[in-house]
This record gives C-alpha cells, sequence and structure tokens, in this order.
C-alpha cells in the first residue's frame, strides 16, 4: 500500500510539472535556485563588458566601413546594440536580472528590490565591466587599450535627452517586468535601438556606459567633461520613472526583485 501511494504522488507531481498547474511561487523556486552574490557580480562584470565590446566595436567597425557616412555608421552601432542587449538580457538574466546599468539597480534599490548594502558592489561590478569591454573593443581593433574622448556632446539639448533616454528605458522596465518579464528583452532592446535615434546623444541612458565611453576617442566616445552632466540626468531620469511608476503601478514593490528579468536571489531564498 506504501508503495503504491508513493507510485502514485510521483505520478500527480510530475503530471503537475507537465501540465504547467504548479503555483507561481512554485515555479519560481523550481526554475530560480538561489545565486550567490559572488556569481551576480561575475554575470553582471561579464555581461556589462560585452555590452560595451559591442556598443565600442560595433562604432569603430561602422566609421571604418561606412566611407563618412555618418548616419549608415549610427546605423550600424545601433543594430548591434540593440541585438547584443537582446541577446545579453536573456542570457544573463536568470542569473543576475541583466542588471547592466547602474541606473537601473539604483531605482531597484529604491523600490526595495535588491539591499542597499549591495547596490556599491553591483555598480562597481558594472563599471569595471563596461571598462573592460572598451579595453577589449581597443584591442580587437589594435587600438591603445584607453584613450580619452574629444567627441563633444553637451548643451542642454544633449541633459535633456539623456533624461528622457533613461526615464524611457525604466519606464519599459517597469511596465513590462510587471506582467510580460518574457518580453523585457526585446522590449529594452527595442527601445535602445529607437532611442539611438529619437535622441540627440543617441541614448546613453546608463552611466557606468558613460563613463567607459568617455575612455575611448571612437565614433562611440563621449568628452570626459561631458560625462558628468550625463550621469546626472540619467539619475533623474532613472528616478522620474520610478516614482511615476509607483504612483501609476501601487505594487511596483512586489516587482522589485524580479527586474529586469526573475532572477535566483540568495536575500529571496529563491
Amino acid at each position: 500500500m506504501a508503495q503504491y501511494i508513493r507510485l502514485r504522488d510521483y505520478i500527480l507531481q510530475t503530471f503537475r510539472r507537465k501540465a504547467f498547474l504548479l503555483s507561481p511561487s512554485e515555479h519560481a523556486a523550481e526554475r530560480y535556485q538561489p545565486v550567490s552574490l559572488a556569481r551576480r557580480l561575475g554575470a553582471k562584470t561579464v555581461g556589462t563588458a560585452l555590452l560595451l565590446a559591442t556598443v565600442v566595436g560595433s562604432g569603430i567597425m561602422a566609421e571604418r566601413l561606412s566611407g563618412g557616412n555618418t548616419a549608415i555608421a549610427l546605423l550600424a552601432n545601433t543594430l548591434a546594440t540593440g541585438a547584443a542587449l537582446v541577446a545579453l538580457i536573456l542570457t544573463f538574466g536568470p542569473i543576475s536580472g541583466a542588471h547592466f546599468n547602474p541606473a537601473v539597480t539604483f531605482a531597484d534599490a529604491i523600490e526595495g528590490g535588491i539591499s542597499w548594502r549591495e547596490t556599491p558592489t553591483y555598480t562597481f561590478a558594472q563599471v569595471a565591466g563596461a571598462i573592460l569591454g572598451t579595453i577589449s573593443a581597443h584591442l580587437m581593433f589594435q587600438l591603445p587599450l584607453l584613450s580619452l574622448s574629444r567627441h563633444i556632446r553637451s548643451g542642454p539639448s544633449q541633459v535633456v535627452s539623456e533624461f528622457v533616454a533613461t526615464f524611457g528605458i525604466l519606464s519599459v522596465i517597469w511596465g513590462c517586468s510587471r506582467l510580460r518579464s518574457s518580453a523585457v528583452a526585446f522590449a529594452v532592446g527595442s527601445y535602445i535601438t529607437a532611442a539611438y535615434w529619437f535622441t540627440a546623444s543617441t541614448s546613453f541612458a546608463n552611466p557606468a556606459v558613460t563613463l567607459a565611453r568617455a575612455l575611448t576617442d571612437t565614433f562611440s566616445g563621449i568628452r570626459p567633461a561631458d560625462a558628468p552632466w550625463f550621469i546626472l540626468a540619467q539619475l533623474g531620469g532613472a528616478l522620474a520613472a520610478t516614482f511615476l511608476f509607483r504612483w501609476l503601478v501601487p505594487g511596483l514593490q512586489k516587482t522589485a526583485p524580479e527586474i529586469v528579468v526573475p532572477h535566483g536571489d540568495a536575500r529571496r531564498g529563491f
């Protein structure tokens, strides 16, 4: 009789899994196993490095092949960045949430998605990864490891553009992660692809990206003197979008631990 009961329980459990009858919490527990802080930091570092290698590397390649046509170069840079962003979020999202952006980490900490104690380590990993990505792009194209950019990106229009770009990306993340987490990667990649073209700044929308791009005197670079204004605008845009969605979606804090992508977080227990 005991063997029959065990067999019955095994069959029922298997059926529930195959038929997707598990509750949301049971699904989360099975799908997102605990991930240590070290692994999450590693994923953020590598993911951000690959993102910057794409941004900087595709900019160098585009400029070399476009024959002086800036529009063609920007289009190539845009498509490469948008495509890589989708792939990287899908790859590293289940491990670390695909936080490649300190502005996203900052917004998530405000909503309680991550602890303030972990926020500086996340930011350090993102910035370090971004610089490593820039160095790797320079190595691939036989350029000096680092070179301060002379690309001027100054003025109110540039600052407003960065505020709008970052406000938009956080709006997309908060909006999609609540009900359509599986679509976040594609939504973010699509938005950045569009924002390259509707903002005067070509949508940096990321403090780590901004710092790293100040270290490349190539197509995608930004003069170091202009970077602080970009970063302030980005943090302001992230803050504004977060408070807007706190009002639009009163239960926003329940979603915070799962942005950009639901993932294993040792602090949450799964």
